[in-house]
């Protein structure tokens, strides 16, 4: 059994050729008629111009007036009329008497027969035109008086006229012309709107309007519809589309529609993001920071156009956040750095216990009680002090871990005797991870910049200086340390990404982050971090967080 054939659609640019078709054949019909219809009343109209001439001028002639008065005007008049029938291309010219009786005319016979017409006007002294059917057939005729003076009485009637088959003749010759451009037109029309379908047929893939409709809902659904972040630039680096999660990624405020148009440079995104925005070339996996979020961008230019393979077509870029990832990273660095801390204590605490042993197996239990207990005294001195003045348990271990780490640095963290962090203090719009985040990452900038510092003359080491202490509504976090300091040119620059006293300044990847960091977490939460010096001779940071504010809320 043969299947049935299941008709497709026909394509939008199918759809387009037919209708261009019927268009342009429309079009060209509706001129071909309109011309036709206009050139006969141009023909009637110039035959009717041309006979009113020749009747007006034959009877304007002196020798018709003579010949009119004489005893036999036809043998005059006859000759006459047919030279001035073949001079100026008329059918006919009859001259007659006011009664009507033919004096010439083309047929030799008809003359002295009536003529055929209407004459009333003429013989009240006024030229007149007017289609008639008389011997010859229908003709368009004029008819002008004849007078034996001026303004005297009518001594004759004249008649020209060209039939209408000799003007029919002539419109078909011109018909013939305009139904050959007609075809012209319709031809070359017809061959613009195939080649014009045919790119279109290219450049939809063949689909049919419906298909392609589909098509644009599906995309705006899904562009809108990720919580990824997409950016089209155009040549102009002018925004194209961005969608809801390039819109939260970016920081962008406003209506969607609003920002298309709008240039790189006017959105007010970071110097380096924009600078990576307005690069033609192709980015991958980059790190940047906005006011709120960490972002990942990658660009890829977008090449041809229409106008050459080479040509700036824009730039497509894509946004992934970051900001939750890095957060857990520096979390999960911080519990790598505890447990490596505890593991080096550890190994200490095993190395002190084999001394307490020994002194014990060598008979000296006063000096392995005495070595025992000052090692239990320096170790339980930190951590009762920690957890007298921090009461919130993630700041508390944060501290402790971090303390355990300077000293596996050859660093002392104290903490300073103004700290009191009361438990439950904390609103729920500060959460414990922005804390380790802005505190963590300051106590490792100082570890490092007090690694191997001791002071000018001593051999006392590096020193790390703590305070966290709650100061009315506002949560305040400083940490100082020994170290070389930040200089008073770079304090505005010390925040910036890729900023860093150990690698060159801008550099893309790895250090350089930190602050930025802590810099990002103090805006969103509302607070500030400032840079000044230490007492203990290096930098000091200080981070102030409100308690009683939410943090800025980002859409997803």
């Amino acid at each position: 059994m043969r299947r049935p054939r299941i008709r497709r659609p026909r394509s939008l640019a199918g759809q387009l050729f037919a209708t261009q078709i019927v268009l342009v054949a429309v079009v060209v019909a509706g001129c071909a008629v309109f011309a036709c219809l206009s050139d006969r009343q141009q023909a009637e109209e110039a035959a009717r111009r041309q006979v009113t001439a020749a009747a007006t001028a034959v009877a304007a002639a002196p020798d018709v007036r003579s010949a009119a008065a004489g005893p036999d005007p036809s043998a005059v008049l006859q000759p006459y009329a047919e030279q001035v029938r073949h001079d100026t291309g008329v059918d006919f010219v009859t001259i007659m008497s006011p009664t009507g009786v033919r004096w010439s005319h083309p047929d030799p016979a008809r003359i002295g027969e009536p003529f055929l017409g209407h004459t009333g006007p003429a013989l009240a002294g006024r030229t007149f035109s007017e289609t008639y059917t008389g011997t010859l057939g229908p003709s368009v005729r004029a008819v002008a008086p004849v007078r034996a003076r001026p303004g005297g009485p009518v001594v004759a009637l004249v008649s020209a006229g060209i039939t209408v088959d000799t003007i029919s003749a002539g419109l078909r010759d011109e018909l013939v012309a305009l139904t050959a451009v007609a075809l012209a037109a319709l031809t070359a029309g017809g061959l613009g709107a195939y080649l014009l379908g045919a790119r279109l047929r290219r450049h939809t893939d063949g689909m049919d309007a419906a298909a392609l409709g589909r098509m644009r809902a599906y995309h705006e659904a899904t562009l809108h519809a990720v919580r990824e972040g997409l950016l089209l630039l155009d040549a102009g680096r002018r925004v194209a589309l961005v969608n809801e999660g390039g819109r939260a990624l970016l920081g962008l405020r406003g209506p969607r529609g609003g920002l298309v148009g709008r240039h790189v440079t006017d959105l007010g995104l970071p110097p380096a993001l924009t600078a990576a925005l307005l690069d033609a070339g192709p980015r991958v996996d980059e790190v940047h920071l906005t006011d709120e979020r960490i972002v990942v961008v990658n660009t890829s230019p977008v090449r041809g156009g229409g106008a050459g393979a080479d040509r700036d077509g824009g730039t497509v870029v894509t946004l992934r956040d970051h900001t939750e990832i890095q957060a857990l990273s520096g979390e999960l660095d911080s519990v790598r750095s505890f447990a490596e801390a505890l593991r080096s204590q550890a190994h200490e605490a095993a190395n002190r216990l084999h001394t307490v042993v020994s002194l014990i197996e060598l008979g000296r239990a006063d000096e392995a009680v005495d070595f025992a207990t000052a090692e239990l005294e320096l170790a339980q001195a930190l951590t009762d002090r920690v957890v007298a003045a921090v009461a919130e348990p993630v700041l508390a271990a944060l501290l402790l871990g971090k303390a355990a780490q300077a000293n596996e640095h050859g660093v002392e963290l104290a903490l300073t005797e103004d700290s009191r962090v009361d438990d439950g203090l904390l609103p729920p719009g500060l959460p414990a991870r922005d804390l380790v985040t802005v505190l963590g990452n300051l106590i490792d900038n100082a570890v490092e910049a007090a690694t191997g510092e001791t002071a000018p003359g001593t051999r006392r080491p590096g020193r790390v200086t703590v305070t966290a202490r709650t100061d009315g509504e506002e949560l305040l976090l400083r940490v100082g340390d020994s170290g070389p300091g930040v200089p008073p040119d770079a304090a505005a620059e010390v925040f910036r990404r890729g900023w860093s006293t150990k690698a060159p300044a801008g550099a893309p990847h790895g250090r350089g982050l930190g602050l930025a960091l802590v810099r990002q977490t103090a805006r969103r939460h509302g607070g500030t971090v400032t840079v000044g010096a230490s007492p203990d001779g290096g930098a000091e940071f200080t981070v102030v967080l409100p308690l009683t504010t939410t943090p800025t809320e980002v859409p997803a």
